[in-house]
């Protein structure tokens, strides 16, 4: 990509090149290859293939066959290779380096989890298929779900939501029905912090809730007094994360809890940071009645480019009859079945989705939960603390943490540190990707101005987050000192900084040939 936010050419001025060497003959920087776009560097005519014309084949497109082959580049096999080997070397990876984006658990997928998910009895299994030929897999949710029992200490649990905002509405929607089923449907107000997840007030307005937000306090917790003057008759209930998005644990949340309970609502916990406390405390215990547990983040595969989510929801025994069909039923015999349709007490929502879940994410969870067990698990999110609050002891003396005290799975910091510099939060996160860094999730949450989360989670080593907190340390210098340079950084990535505003109004997504 070129500096023009709008232009779509790699060919601009190799961005890797080291201060003072001037720039290369070929384009490229050493180990790292220069590479033009596929359009630039293939041909129409060219192929690495070559397939004989078919003979007296029907002409079926009824007209609307092409009057020209399409202009697609041609490659030969060592080209295709090499071009796509030389994009992988831009794309940074968790298998790469550390991936510090707050409220996002980016870490290591073991690989063990992958290699159990591959297997055929799971990797090939049809939806369709029957419960007397998928007893073994059904057998596996039935585990997976025993273990999500155990951690949150809740009465149900549902694997069927695809994803965390999808178990948001699996959740909400659970309390609709409930709130229906005791004809209360009048009850439409939703509580939450002004630190939420955007999904949050997102799903509770999808489903004809309105939102109301709740102040957070100097120490960046809800604040009691705020809440108690917005509770009434037509409460729903709150959504409230915890740890919440600050990276603090809500030390009020059983109170929190008994108010919105006396009010007559119910409390949905946005479960994105239960790696934090996963083994430590259980949502059940401190008065949670739905909340979405990320798969994907907290037990296996992060988000992005990994493969499908999972947000399985568990349910305290007041929502238990309203979770979604299909749900996992076993008999005295240990036989095991989906229920598709209402039976007994139960009052199911609805149904969420065609089929049930992703089995791949339900295998990789599973797996990462036995591998580690019990203790294991446990650690895992003390280490995840521990780590957090070593990045936090190490920066604070030279950046603004956002809140006094510790955090706990993530370290917030504004940007008050930057003040009369000239220096933004924008400029010292692109100034770690010259560093070698993925830069820290910034501007979130919205509360805290300049706001830079860091979430180093539990699979970084004491070196490597001291890597990354030196180079951090290094930036904020250069940004006290006043360095202009920061403002055109990263200098070493394949593309420089853009115009973002430009590009996201005027993006170029169709390129063309040189002077046409």
């Amino acid at each position: 990509m070129a500096d023009n936010a709008s232009a779509s050419s790699s060919s601009g001025t190799p961005s890797g090149l080291r201060a003072g060497l001037g720039q290369t003959v070929s384009g490229s920087d050493g180990l790292l290859q220069h590479e033009n776009l596929i359009f630039e560097i293939g041909t129409p005519t060219k192929t690495g293939v070559d397939l004989p014309m078919p003979a007296g084949m029907p002409q079926r497109l009824g007209g609307l066959g092409r009057s020209q082959p399409p202009q697609l580049p041609g490659l030969s096999e060592p080209e295709a290779m090499r071009h796509y080997v030389r994009l992988s070397q831009r794309n940074y990876a968790i298998d790469l380096g550390m991936f510090p984006l707050g409220s996002c658990t980016m870490k290591h997928n073991p690989r063990l989890n992958e290699k159990l998910a591959r297997l055929p009895g799971f990797a090939d299994l049809h939806p369709l298929a029957p419960a007397s030929a998928t007893q073994g897999a059904l057998r596996l949710m039935g585990m997976l779900s025993d273990w999500l029992l155990a951690l949150t200490g809740m009465a149900a649990v549902s694997l069927v939501p695809k994803a965390g905002a999808h178990g948001e509405l699996c959740g909400m929607l659970a309390i609709k029905a409930a709130l229906a089923a005791r004809g209360e449907s009048h009850r439409k107000k939703v509580l939450t912090p002004g630190s939420a997840h955007g999904t949050n007030p997102a799903t509770a307005a999808q489903i004809g809730f309105s939102v109301v937000e709740i102040g957070t306090g100097a120490d960046g917790r809800v604040d009691l007094a705020d809440l108690g003057s917005k509770l009434g008759p037509d409460i729903a209930g709150i959504m409230l994360t915890n740890p919440n998005t600050a990276g603090l644990f809500e030390r009020d949340v059983i109170e929190i809890a008994a108010r919105i309970h006396n009010s007559g609502g119910y409390f949905y916990c946005d479960g994105a940071n239960f790696n934090a406390i996963m083994g430590k405390a259980r949502p059940g215990d401190l008065g949670v009645d739905a909340m979405h547990i990320n798969l994907h983040k907290t037990f296996s595969t992060p988000h992005g480019g990994g493969g499908p989510g999972a947000g399985p929801v568990v349910f305290s025994p007041d929502l238990a009859p309203f979770a979604p069909v299909p749900y996992l039923d076993r008999d005295e015999f240990g036989y095991y079945r989906l229920v598709e349709e209402a039976e007994g007490e139960a009052m199911p929502l609805g149904r969420l989705a065609a089929f049930h879940g992703q089995m791949g994410m339900f295998v990789r969870a599973l797996s990462y939960m036995m591998s580690h067990g019990a203790d294991g698990l446990r650690q895992a999110a003390e280490d995840a603390v521990l780590n957090a609050n070593y990045v936090l002891a190490r920066l604070k003396t030279e950046m603004s943490p956002a809140f006094p005290g510790h955090c706990m799975h993530e370290a917030l910091f504004s940007d008050a540190f930057l003040k009369d510099t000239g220096i933004e939060t924008l400029d010292i996160a692109k100034a770690l990707i010259d560093e070698g860094f993925h830069p820290m999730t910034v501007y979130f949450p919205l509360n805290v101005h300049g706001a830079m989360l860091i979430e180093p989670t539990e699979t970084e080593s004491k070196a490597d987050l001291d890597r990354f907190c030196d180079a951090l340390l290094a930036i904020a210098a250069r940004a006290k000192a006043g360095d202009p340079a920061l403002k055109a950084a990263p200098f070493r990535a394949p593309a420089r900084r853009l115009d973002e505003t430009r590009a996201a109004r005027e993006p170029r997504l169709r390129w063309r040939p040189q002077g046409s």
